[in-house]
């Protein structure tokens, strides 16, 4: 058997905030999930995306210590036009999480932006150009 990825994990040091972030961006997260130490979801195309406390993530590796000095994930997001790219950013932006860099068309053919989750991963939205 040949390995396959299927799981994405992010620790997180509040989860309702997180999730509360990630339901922003259409992820389908009961309510309840929030008092949960561990929560999981299945995307489109069947991978997996986790969130652990802290504490979780101490209770299996003691020792494990955050990392420093940069990104710690980044996941991006599809959006169905650019004016979607600045729809969404606004209103994260509008909620208080972090804009990193705001709305613009990338070389590469796509409108692009980059906010920050509540844990500092850096969150991309985009969309081709064109496409509206």
């Amino acid at each position: 058997m040949t390995p396959r990825f299927d799981l994405l994990g992010l620790v997180v040091a509040d989860m309702p905030a997180s999730l509360a972030f990630y339901r922003r961006l259409g992820l389908d997260l009961p309510a309840e999930a929030d008092g949960e130490p561990h929560v999981e979801t299945v995307l489109p195309g069947g991978l997996r995306l986790a969130w652990d406390t802290v504490e979780v993530i101490l209770g299996i590796d003691p020792g494990w210590t955050p990392p420093q000095g940069g990104t710690r994930a980044s996941l991006a997001f599809r959006c169905d036009g650019p004016a979607e790219v600045d729809k969404v950013y606004a209103e994260l932006t509008g909620a208080g999480h972090p804009g990193h860099k705001e709305p613009w068309d990338a070389f590469w053919g796509q409108r692009y932006a980059v906010v920050h989750d509540p844990d500092g991963n850096t969150v991309d939205l985009f969309a081709p150009l064109g496409q509206d």
